[in-house]
């Protein structure tokens, strides 16, 4: 009896279909605006723009990811290069075919507004008035970036990683040029800075100076930041290494610092990110912890903005005594904030899935429409909301800057922080994981459900209010507009982007999701477009998220784990 294997063949129409979706995808950000709004911003002066990045980006990705594929169920190099190589002439096919539509329908414009100058000029690298030049220069730089990207999974693990690090870490400079100008001009002279920078736009020379040093700490980080981890890891019957206490204090030097670091403009987008990293930790514990999909949190954060707001305005709608401060209605918005989860939790205990995620949207909802009610607008104003909220004072010090409201805000999360990870390891924390897992065998096994999940919408509240009662303090006025369900789509994005369950990957998922739209205000009109494609492509590449949570990230990848073999055919003779 002898055993014969068929080498599992490559499916082709799969690699025609993964090139067409990804030059459909390179053809719409064009349609709709986004690479002519991209082209304008360089990422290294007179020769790297972000809608050029944007161009080569996709091909690339897709190619990387189909030679992965291919490379998983033939394990031959050959085909699983040609496959990307493939893939990336099927993603340049589509705007070429519209690029020689401009050509033959001059008028095209009327139509697609989007095809216009700017959208040429891009797709031909700045070779508008010769086209077939431009793209015969399109169609070579897409199909080697495509090649690039099938090459880089032959590339060793490590070398693969630290390549990705310090490219990434060199594109973030590029982008966020004006950022880092700002940074450094509190650190730097301007000599330095002059030759770096033109115009925040940073120069090709030191572009290739940042990546390969970059290159180097990337390569000394993956091959001994391991034992570095390692050896920062409590060990049993031991106490926590030097490592660990001497990169703790430069962490926390670093957090002490950071506004004076960043200045004015950058604290302020600081403060911003840490009330959304504060709400990241609340809802965290009913989603990332129970399972509950909550989508109704901005319900949280506008009572604890109120309840502040109400109580301490010195304006015509302020009914607290003059004697209340800052820092004495906080715990009564944190408790009013809890009360109101406590109460929307109440008729949703027998929800699940979907349900409870539709009846949550709709106290969203409801909470924006009570704002705005005539019912309640002698208390709270109305459309034009509640004004004269006074700054927080402590010992004659009033916080009126970013700066020192950065550092109300890290109290806040680090409070919250502690609080969070407690949770985590105690036994309620044990119980809602059960819940999340499977709420009937939780139930089987003595877990009182109903409490359980009341106590993770109280306790996910709390955060919820001390947020909101920060907010209004920072902007001095209250207005309902500030409370959209997008606040809870917001904070429910970042959690899935940085990784359920995971307190670092909800500071990450903040910086990706808040703090980098903050930077790049003129691109807002593509904000929501960006976060919808962000999320798809984590879905199905990376659902752990960025920085997930190891409990949920071997209960995702188990069935990764386990060997294809369906493709294979066992010959018995």
């Amino acid at each position: 009896m002898e055993y014969e294997f068929e080498a599992p063949k490559i499916k082709w129409s799969e690699i025609i279909q993964h090139g067409l979706v990804s030059g459909v995808v390179l053809l719409f950000v064009g349609m709709v605006g986004m690479l002519a709004t991209f082209h304008e911003r360089e990422i290294v002066r007179d020769t790297f723009t972000l809608g050029q990045l944007v161009m080569v980006f996709i091909p690339f990705v897709a190619s990387f990811l189909i030679t992965r594929k291919v490379m998983s169920t033939t394990k031959q190099a050959v085909p699983a290069i040609v496959s990307g190589i493939v893939v990336a002439i099927l993603t340049a096919l589509p705007s070429l075919i519209l690029l020689g539509l401009t050509n033959l329908l001059p008028d095209i414009n009327d139509i697609l507004v989007n095809v216009n100058r700017d959208w040429i000029e891009t797709v031909t690298f700045d070779n508008r008035s010769e086209q077939m030049k431009g793209a015969s220069i399109f169609l070579g730089i897409i199909v080697g970036s495509g090649s690039l990207g099938a090459l880089l999974y032959f590339v060793p693990a490590k070398f693969r990683k630290a390549l990705i690090y310090a490219a990434s870490f060199t594109l973030l400079i590029g982008v966020f040029g004006e950022t880092v100008n700002l940074v450094l001009n509190q650190l730097l002279p301007d000599d330095a800075i002059d030759a770096m920078f033109r115009r925040d736009t940073l120069l090709l020379m030191p572009a290739i100076y940042i990546f390969v040093l970059s290159l180097v700490g990337s390569l000394i980080w993956v091959f001994f930041g391991q034992k570095v981890q390692e050896q920062t890891k409590r060990k049993p019957n031991q106490g926590r290494s030097p490592f660990y206490y001497i990169g703790m204090a430069l962490f926390a030097a670093l957090l002490l610092t950071l506004p004076w670091i960043l200045g004015r403009t950058l604290s302020d987008v600081a403060v911003t990110v840490g009330l959304f990293v504060l709400m990241g930790f609340g809802l965290n514990i009913a989603i990332g912890l129970a399972g509950l999909l909550d989508l109704g949190y901005v319900t949280n954060y506008a009572v604890g903005a109120y309840i502040l707001a109400v109580l301490t305005s010195t304006g015509l709608l302020g009914i607290g005594p003059d004697w209340l401060n800052f820092w004495m209605v906080l715990p009564i918005a944190l408790l009013a904030a809890m009360f109101a989860g406590f109460i929307f939790a109440v008729p949703v205990l027998k929800m699940r899935g979907d349900y409870l995620a539709i009846a949550t949207l709709g106290f969203g909802e409801i909470i924006g429409k009570l704002a705005l009610s005539d019912w309640l607008k002698p208390v709270i104003g109305g459309a034009q909301g509640v004004l004269r909220i006074p700054k927080p004072v402590l010992f004659g010090y009033e916080f009126t800057t970013p700066e020192s409201l950065y550092y109300i805000v890290l109290g806040a999360c680090l409070l919250t922080l502690f609080v969070s990870i407690r949770l985590n390891n105690s036994r309620t924390g044990r119980q809602w994981m059960a819940i999340r897992e499977d709420e009937d065998v939780a139930a089987a096994m003595g877990i009182n459900v109903a409490r359980a999940k009341l106590l993770a919408f109280t306790l996910s509240a709390a955060t919820g209010g001390l947020a909101g009662a920060i907010f209004a303090a920072k902007v001095g006025t209250v207005f309902p507009n500030s409370f959209t369900v997008f606040i809870s789509i917001n904070v429910l994005s970042l959690i899935i982007v940085g990784g359920m369950g995971s307190n670092p990957g909800i500071v990450l998922g903040a910086i990706a999701l808040v703090g980098m739209p903050e930077l790049l205000r003129e691109f807002t009109e593509y904000r929501w477009l960006l976060y919808g494609a962000l999320l798809i492509f984590m879905m199905v590449n990376r659902p752990e998220g960025l920085w997930p949570s190891s409990v949920l990230q071997r209960e995702i990848r188990s069935d990764d784990e386990e060997p294809d073999i369906s493709n294979e055919q066992v010959v018995v003779t």
